[in-house]
C-alpha cells in the first residue's frame, strides 16, 4: 500500500519461522502461542526497519528502494546462518493431531489452519483499510503524501504502521507455515518470489485481487505437482507469470 516494494517480506516471514520454532523447543508451545509472539516480534521489526532504513530510501529513486531491501534482506539471511546455522528444522508433524480424512481427502490440520488464519487475516486487513479511519488516512498517504499532510494526517506515521501491519502478517503467516514447511535461513528467499508473483498478478496494493492470484497460483502449484511433478510446479507458475508481463508490456495492438 505504500509504495515500496520490500524483498525483505520473505525473509520476515523465516524469522517467524524461527520463532515458532524457539518457542516450541524452549517452552513446550504450539501455534497458539507461538502466532502471538511472532506477530509482536515482526511487528517491531517492521516498525525499526522503516524508522531506521526505509523512510530514508523512499526519498531517492525507485532503485535506491529495491537494493536497500534487498540488502536487508540479505542481512537478515546471513544473520540467521550466523545464529541458526544452516541446517534445516522442523516441528513435530502431530503438533495439531491427526490429520482429517474425508473420503479419498486427506487434509493435514496445520495446513488447514494456515488457510482459515490467512483467509481471517485477509478479511480483516481488506475490512481496515476500507471501513476504518485508519486505514482511509493509510490510503490518502499511498495516494498522496503530500496532499495528505495538508489534511493533517502525518504520513510517516501511518507509514510506520504500515510496516508494522505488513510485518505482523508475516509473523502470523510464518508461525503457522513452520508448522508443516521446513525452516532454514533461505526459506525467506523461495517464500519472497511466490509473494512477488502473486501481488503482480493481483495487484499492487489489491488486498482481495493478493487473495484471488494466491488461491490461483495454489491450485496451479497443485496441479503442476500432480500432472508434472513437483520439481516443475513453481516453474509453471514462473512461465505463467513471465507470459502475462509480456502480453501486458505488448498492449492491445501486440
Amino acid at each position: 500500500m505504500m509504495n515500496v516494494i520490500n524483498f525483505a517480506h520473505g525473509d520476515f516471514v523465516m524469522l517467524a519461522m524461527y520463532t515458532a520454532s524457539i518457542v516450541w523447543t524452549a517452552f513446550g508451545g504450539g501455534p497458539a502461542a507461538a502466532v502471538p509472539i511472532a506477530a509482536i516480534i515482526l511487528a517491531t521489526i517492521g516498525v525499526l526497519s522503516y524508522l531506521l532504513l526505509v523512510r530514508h530510501i523512499m526519498r531517492g529513486p525507485m532503485l535506491a528502494q529495491i537494493l536497500g531491501t534487498f540488502g536487508l534482506a540479505l542481512l537478515l539471511r546471513y544473520s540467521a546462518f550466523w545464529y541458526f546455522g544452516a541446517n534445516f528444522k522442523t516441528l513435530p508433524d502431530d503438533i495439531l493431531g491427526s490429520p482429517f480424512v474425508i473420503g479419498s481427502i486427506r487434509i493435514d490440520a496445520p495446513r488447514l489452519l494456515a488457510g482459515a488464519v490467512g483467509l481471517l487475516v485477509t478479511l480483516m486487513l481488506h475490512l481496515l483499510l476500507t471501513r476504518t479511519a485508519l486505514g482511509s488516512r493509510m490510503l490518502a498517504v499511498a495516494e498522496d503524501a503530500t496532499a495528505a499532510q495538508l489534511m493533517g494526517i502525518r504520513p510517516e506515521r501511518m507509514q510506520a504502521v504500515a510496516w508494522a501491519l505488513a510485518a505482523g502478517s508475516t509473523g502470523i503467516a510464518g508461525a503457522l507455515i513452520a508448522t508443516f514447511f521446513y525452516t532454514s535461513p533461505t526459506v525467506g528467499e523461495t517464500l519472497a518470489i511466490v509473494a512477488f508473483v502473486t501481488v503482480a498478478f493481483g495487484g499492487f496494493g489489491s488486498v482481495p485481487g493478493a487473495l484471488v492470484a494466491g488461491l490461483l497460483i495454489g491450485v496451479i502449484e497443485g496441479l503442476s505437482a500432480f500432472l508434472i511433478g513437483p520439481v516443475y510446479k513453481d516453474v509453471v507458475v514462473y512461465l505463467l507469470f513471465v507470459a502475462c508481463a509480456v502480453d501486458q508490456a505488448a498492449g492491445p495492438d501486440g
